[in-house]
C-alpha cells in the first residue's frame, strides 16, 4: 500500500491528487494545441470544484494555480500568460498599525481621533453641538464597559484629559441621565433577543397545530 505521505508533495493540496495527475499527463503531450485545448477543460473543472463565479478575476487566478501546480513549466497559450513566480512568492508588505496607547481602553481609539478633530474647529455652535455629543457617547461607553453608575464630572474630566485641556462642557451644559442611557441599553439587549424568542414561539405553535390536526384526524376515524 502507498501512502500519501510517501508520495510527492502536492502543490496545492486542495485540488487533490487526481487533478494533479491531470496536469503532469498534460505537461507529457507534445502537441501544443491539444495541451493549451486540455488545459482549458483542467481548469473548467478546478472552476466547479471551487463554485466560482465565472468572472476574469476568478479565471485568473484558476490560470495562476494551474501553472503553480505544474512548477511553471506548462508550455500553453493562456489567456492571461503565465505568472512570474518570484511575484507570487514575494510577502505582501506588513499592515501597518496605529502606534501609542490608548489612554481609557473602553472609550476606544476613534473617539480620540473625533477629539482631536473636534479641537481644531473654531469656537462657535457647531464645536459646541459636538462636544456635548463627545461627551455623550463617553459616559455611554463608561456605563456599556465599567460600571452601572458614573457622575459627570468624571466624564467632564476625562474629556479634559484625553483633549489635553482643549475641549470642555458649558457650565449649564447636562449630559443624558444615566438611567435613560441604562434603560436605552436594556431596550437594545431585548430587540436583539426578540427574533429567537418569536422563532421558538411560531415552532411551538406549530407543532401544537400539527397535533391538533392528527387529533381530530384520529377522532373522525374512531367515529365512522
Amino acid at each position: 500500500m502507498e501512502y500519501n505521505t510517501q508520495r510527492e508533495k502536492l502543490a496545492i493540496s486542495e485540488y487533490g491528487r487526481n487533478l494533479q495527475k491531470m496536469i503532469d499527463y498534460v505537461m507529457t503531450i507534445s502537441d501544443r494545441e491539444k495541451r493549451t485545448k486540455y488545459a482549458h477543460a483542467i481548469v473548467d473543472i478546478m472552476a466547479q470544484m471551487n463554485n466560482l463565479k465565472d468572472s476574469p478575476d476568478f479565471r485568473h487566478k484558476l490560470w495562476d494555480h494551474l501553472f503553480i501546480m505544474s512548477d511553471f513549466k506548462l508550455d500553453i497559450d493562456s489567456p492571461f500568460g503565465m505568472p512570474d513566480p518570484e511575484t507570487l512568492a514575494k510577502k505582501p508588505n506588513p499592515l501597518s498599525y496605529p502606534h501609542g496607547g490608548i489612554r481609557y481602553h473602553h472609550y476606544g481609539r476613534n473617539i480620540q481621533l473625533i477629539i482631536r478633530k473636534a479641537v481644531e474647529l473654531e469656537d462657535g455652535p457647531e464645536k459646541d453641538a459636538l462636544v456635548k455629543l463627545i461627551a455623550n457617547h463617553l459616559k455611554k461607553s463608561y456605563l456599556n464597559w465599567n460600571r452601572e453608575s458614573v457622575n459627570d464630572e468624571l466624564i467632564t474630566k476625562h474629556l479634559e484629559v484625553l483633549s489635553q485641556g482643549k475641549l470642555e462642557l458649558a457650565e449649564d451644559e447636562q449630559l443624558n441621565k444615566t438611567s435613560e442611557i441604562l434603560a436605552r441599553n436594556k431596550r437594545k439587549a431585548k430587540i436583539t433577543q426578540r427574533p429567537q424568542s418569536n422563532q421558538r414561539g411560531h415552532t411551538q405553535g406549530g407543532q401544537r397545530a400539527q397535533s391538533n390536526q392528527r387529533q381530530n384526524q384520529h377522532n373522525r376515524r374512531r367515529n365512522k
